[in-house]
């Protein structure tokens, strides 16, 4: 197989469709078509499953993936490294971000990045702690915004402390000295998140052993300070979802403090690409310089 048919695999493999890999790479849907099929007959076994509904992988064709992306991955890096001597600061990185990181935090990394290094082009993934720990295995992406409790084998570089808050329906009640503690939030109604999304605010829950009555289980941030606005309950969210809020909701700090620490997490530190190494940096810099 070439690496053009890796590129194929690839396109394939992202966008689910043999129409939408042939838009991104300036083909017919059937040279994506037959390419794929001429790398089944090479193989000797299928790749993807056809179906209405579009195109997915089979289990031959996901145990090949990871082995796939790091052979395109490697030659990114060859690409980068030759623009690099020859003077150039280009190439491609891809970064995936949670929720909150991909909201609050990316948009000014990205801005003054693309400032200093137009010629290196940025594409982000958002989604949950999983979506990010599953993308960094298999080579989607070259560095993922992690929380601390689920960076597991990841190499992470920690980027600042983000207190978890408590927010609640504006005709609540306050808490006695306008500070929420383990004990106050015992049996009270919660408006939670997935495992993959809310792992800090589980975690603090399990840790004080705090029984939670949970009448709406949510997806996404928005959605769940939607709910404690519409008096569904309360929830536990991290202070960087809140910033530039405006919903009318009430938000008390914890007490004891309990942190989140985000940091940029990768696979393999030793083995970024140029492109990469500087998107990295750059990171790092710039929320030592927010949190100063």
């Amino acid at each position: 197989m070439t690496l053009f048919s890796y590129e194929i695999f690839d396109a394939v493999a992202q966008q689910g469709s043999f129409n939408k890999a042939a838009q991104q790479l300036h083909l017919t849907p059937s040279a994506i078509s037959h390419a794929i099929a001429v790398m089944e007959e090479e193989l000797g076994f299928t790749l993807f499953n056809r179906g209405k509904n579009g195109v997915t992988m089979t289990s031959y064709g996901a145990s090949l993936y990871p082995s796939i992306r790091a052979v395109l991955n490697s030659d990114e890096a060859l690409k980068q490294s030759i623009a690099r001597l020859n003077g150039l600061e280009k190439g491609k990185v891809t970064l995936g971000a949670f929720n909150s990181a991909c909201s609050y935090l990316l948009p000014q990394v990205l801005k003054s990045f693309k400032d200093a290094y137009p010629q290196i082009e940025v594409e982000v993934y958002q989604g949950t702690y999983d979506d990010v720990k599953n993308w960094l295995r298999n080579g989607t992406v070259d560095l993922g915004f992690l929380s601390s409790n689920c960076a597991e084998d990841f190499c992470m570089t920690e980027l600042m402390s983000d207190p978890l808050m408590v927010i609640t329906p504006a005709n609540q009640p306050a808490p006695a000295g306008g500070v929420m503690t383990p004990e106050l939030l015992h049996g009270q109604k919660f408006v939670v998140q997935g495992d993959a999304t809310d792992a800090d605010v589980r975690k603090f829950l399990k840790k004080h052993k705090i029984d939670t009555q949970r009448p709406a289980h949510v997806l996404d941030d928005m959605a769940c300070i939607a709910m404690v606005e519409a008096g569904v309950g309360m929830a536990i969210v991290p202070k960087l979802l809140l910033k530039n809020c405006h919903a009318a909701v009430n938000i008390y700090p914890i007490k004891p403090e309990e942190l989140r620490v985000i940091g940029i997490a990768t696979l393999r530190p030793g083995a970024m690409a140029p492109a990469v190494e500087q998107l990295y940096h750059h990171i790092v810099q710039h929320c030592t310089a927010v949190t100063e």
